[in-house]
């Protein structure tokens, strides 16, 4: 399970990255609650949310040609340095009680900024650091390591909030960058997996897009996490509206909410881990159950109930996000990397800014258990049909058939289809 962190370059990393997902955290319950407290609208939370992820949906695609060209653990210094100073410039504004909404969304704005050449590069650069054989577990590693922060994260800005105020919680964060910061500088040069950069030419993007399109595993395991996470991952819109205008209470339950979720997503980032393979079946199953308890919680009648049903939305969320995330980095060229894990992340976090303003409005006119529900219908219906969809393309039928004494139901090669319907 935790093979890859026998790589010093890589444990370096981690251990960075632990702190600074803390203070990323952090940061993200502390700006959604001060939105919230500046405005009482949950389409200006979703609003912001937008503005973060912007800059991925319209710049995306280029960054990851940056990536490809440029040295990676480079481009991080920069980018960890650039949202660590924004972090440090919202915490003064809100310590010095000059902060308005307007300064929380070009803060947003700048971090997604910077997040359209980190996202790739932190991506791709796991696999120059631990190589292809520790990938697989590398990924989910990251993505437990995430998690693990979620969970420490959003208790502690809970407790901030309430004792001491946000900017405290903006300043942690900006400070928390120094870790992977002092990481990426201890790295040793020579033990990096060495990949050939792509030299300056004309036609790299659209060379990365062809790529992808020629490639059904990549294309329709993208379509899918672009559906999950424009419709299904607005937590920030809903969680905040549950806790506030569903069962009336404060930034404690709100933090609450991310903390039992952060649970489920951390036990399905280490069930990654284990795993060996990245398998399309599971992402596809995955995000049935995610939409489905999505629309469960939708009708959860009490806080607790509610509570309770985010740890296993939180489980499948990761097992959706790790399955995906794998399958797309090794299923692509390492020369081509950068490109396809930007379009991967685009269409990842770049769902935000058309799916949260639409889950900010149906929570303000129709109730958030409206929102939630359709959110939840919209993933699973697409999981369902891209289910279909990859069998298809994969010349595969559905089996179901008894398996000592229980139901066995899977995808099998028509071929072994019609010998089982010729033996029966």
């Amino acid at each position: 399970m935790f093979s890859s962190l026998k790589v010093r370059n890589y444990r370096l990393f981690f251990l960075g990255q632990v702190v600074s997902n803390i203070g990323t955290w952090m940061q993200r319950i502390a700006q959604d609650w001060l939105v919230l407290s500046l405005t009482g609208s949950a389409t200006a939370v979703g609003v912001t949310t937008a503005l973060q992820f912007l800059p991925m949906l319209l710049f995306g695609l280029y960054g990851g040609v940056l990536v490809d060209r440029l040295p990676k653990r480079r481009a991080l210094l920069f980018t960890q340095s650039a949202m660590g100073a924004t972090g440090i410039a919202l915490a003064v504004l809100t310590l010095t009680g000059q902060v308005h909404v307007w300064h929380v969304y070009l803060a947003a704005f700048a971090v997604g900024l910077a997040t359209v050449v980190d996202n790739p590069a932190r991506q791709s650069f796991v696999s120059e650091m631990v190589g292809p054989d520790q990938l697989q577990n590398a990924v989910s590693l990251n993505s437990a390591n995430f998690q693990s922060a979620r969970l420490v994260g959003p208790a502690v800005a809970g407790v901030m909030i309430t004792g001491v105020g946000t900017g405290w919680a903006f300043l942690f964060n900006g400070l928390s960058f120094i870790a992977p910061l002092v990481g990426l500088v201890l790295m040793r040069s020579r033990e990096l997996y060495v990949v050939e950069r792509a030299p300056r030419g004309k036609g790299q993007l659209r060379e990365g897009l062809r790529y992808v399109a020629g490639r059904p595993e990549l294309i329709w395991t993208i379509v899918l996490v672009g559906f999950v996470s424009t419709f299904g991952f607005n937590f920030p819109v809903y969680l905040s509206a549950f806790a506030d205008d569903v069962f009336h209470a404060g930034a404690g339950s709100y933090s609450l909410f991310n903390t039992l979720m952060a649970v489920g997503s951390l036990a399905g980032a280490l069930l990654a881990a284990r795993r060996g393979t990245a398998r399309l079946r599971v992402l596809v199953v995955g995000a049935v159950a995610f939409g489905a308890l999505e629309m469960v919680a939708a009708l959860a009648p009490s806080l607790w109930l509610f509570a309770l049903l985010m740890v296993p939305i939180g489980m499948f969320g990761m097992t959706v996000n790790v399955t995906a995330n794998s399958s797309v980095q090794m299923s692509t060229d390492p020369a081509m990397r950068g490109r396809v894990m930007a379009l991967y992340m685009m269409i990842f976090m770049g769902g935000a800014p058309v799916g949260a303003p639409i889950a900010g409005w149906i929570t303000d006119a129709y109730g958030v258990r409206a929102g939630l529900a359709a959110g939840g219908a919209i993933a699973a219906a697409a999981a369902v049909t891209i289910g279909l969809v990859l069998a298809k393309v994969g010349n595969l039928r559905l089996s179901v058939g008894w398996n000592r004494g229980h139901p066995h139901v899977r995808f099998v090669p028509r071929e072994v289809q019609e010998q089982l319907a010729a033996a029966a």
